[in-house]
């Protein structure tokens, strides 16, 4: 559309009329040739030559034959696109994406939400159906399909970016919508469930903790207030010579190990107490490269297998909740400002973004000397049990779910684990 300039028309005579042909979109593969009557030949309402080019430019206008709107109306909007189909086009756009490049766990979390609820109840509708009424019927089915809160507002903002995505080529929205929230009913997300570890929670589930990696790892997500994404994918290479700084320039994610971040303030520095220091080191040994984590091949370790074999299991025989790696992370930010850590520190150390100028101001991340200084002030907030009461502690306890099977394929256990502590709290 952007290359059609405007007609002019063509100007002829047609029995006694003179008449203005031009072309104009019928179809969305289709453009016609039309004629309308500009005035007679001869007597009465006859016009001059450039009358006639006037009222003919005049015609053409009316008819909008040469408007973005019979454009879209005729060629876009009648073309049939479904919200399955503008989805596929959605995802490669987002895939390709040079401005802001999307993660893969995104897209994976995107094709997730298509495959399983947006494309079975919207993915045969026509794009330019998909209103407020049709999100209001989709709310009410994914509410009754025993969706929370917050699944249901993903899933909604997933199909609002999918309808304005469709544009023009002008880049302009071919079906904007203004989104009513009280007609669709939407739900309201409120106390989400953000679980923490208490202190002596983390001393337990590190004397549990049989593994040196797995145990190495909680005390970094712990000490250190590391995503679990990033904590997996620490380098050597990243790590200070004495090992009490640890610089965060990348994750990993499903055996992958990519170069950037959730946020761009994810790129920082974490800054550990003398007493993790000194673990780190004695874990690390003569290693000079490498993944801090790695398989028997250097891959990544898997976030899925450290918690459903691990972790999760490890909670089980706490009586605690079950959750993520997160919840190290919340204890480490609630145990900062516990022990009136400086604001700036804490938003350096966990990777969050400033909220102020005056944060952009101060450079006290700078200040290596400075942090290290309350790296050893804060403390830990948990104790590191010594390793001879892990090794004797990982003889009284078997640390598997007793309905976990031993291993990709193993067989279950189903008798009972007596779990006796050894270290205190």
């Amino acid at each position: 559309m952007s290359r059609r300039s405007g007609q002019g028309g063509c100007i002829q005579q047609d029995g006694n009329w003179y008449v203005v042909r031009f072309w104009k979109d019928v179809s969305p593969e289709k453009r016609q040739r039309v004629r309308e009557k500009i005035c007679p030949i001869t007597g009465p309402g006859k016009l001059s030559a450039s009358e006639r080019q006037r009222k003919a430019k005049e015609i053409i206008a009316a008819s909008g034959a040469d408007t973005v709107e019979h454009f879209e109306k005729v060629v876009r909007s009648n073309h049939g696109l479904t919200f399955r189909e503008q989805a596929v086009i959605w995802m490669k756009q987002m895939q390709n994406r040079r401005r802001n490049p999307v993660a893969p766990s995104t897209l994976a979390n995107w094709e997730c939400s298509l495959r399983n609820w947006l494309d079975p109840n919207l993915g045969d509708m026509p794009l330019n159906t998909v209103n407020n009424l049709a999100m209001k019927n989709f709310v009410t089915k994914m509410v009754a399909g025993g969706l929370g809160p917050s699944a249901v507002r993903q899933y909604v903002q997933t199909a609002k970016m999918i309808v304005a995505s469709a544009i023009d080529e002008e880049g302009e929205e071919l079906y904007p919508r203004k989104w009513n929230h009280d007609f669709i009913d939407m739900p309201a997300v409120r106390n989400q469930k953000q679980p923490i570890l208490p202190g002596d929670v983390v001393t337990k589930a590190l004397a549990l903790a049989r593994k040196k990696n797995h145990r190495m790892l909680f005390v970094l997500c712990a000490a250190g207030g590391l995503r679990f994404g990033e904590a997996l994918g620490i380098a050597i290479e990243n790590i200070s010579l004495d090992g009490s700084t640890i610089k965060i320039h990348q994750k990993a994610w499903r055996n992958q190990i990519h170069g950037f971040l959730k946020t761009d303030s994810g790129f920082r520095e974490i800054d550990l107490h003398p007493s993790v220091t000194a673990m780190l080191r004695g874990f690390i040994g003569e290693r000079t490269s490498g993944l801090l984590f790695r398989s028997r091949t250097g891959k990544p370790l898997s976030q899925s297998n450290i918690l459903r074999r691990w972790l999760h299991p490890i909670l089980a025989k706490l009586n605690q909740p079950k959750c993520g790696a997160h919840a190290f992370r919340r204890f480490r930010a609630t145990w900062l400002r516990k022990n009136g850590i400086p604001e700036d520190l804490i938003h350096f150390w966990l990777g969050h973004a400033e909220k102020s100028i005056t944060d952009i101001y101060v450079k006290l991340k700078e200040d290596l000397a400075f942090r290290s200084e309350w790296a050893e002030k804060a403390g830990l907030g948990f104790v590191i049990p010594p390793q001879n009461s892990v090794q004797e502690h990982s003889k009284l306890v078997r640390v598997w779910n007793p309905n976990c099977s031993f291993g990709p394929n193993g067989p279950k256990r189903t008798e009972k684990v007596d779990v006796r502590l050894a270290v205190s709290a």
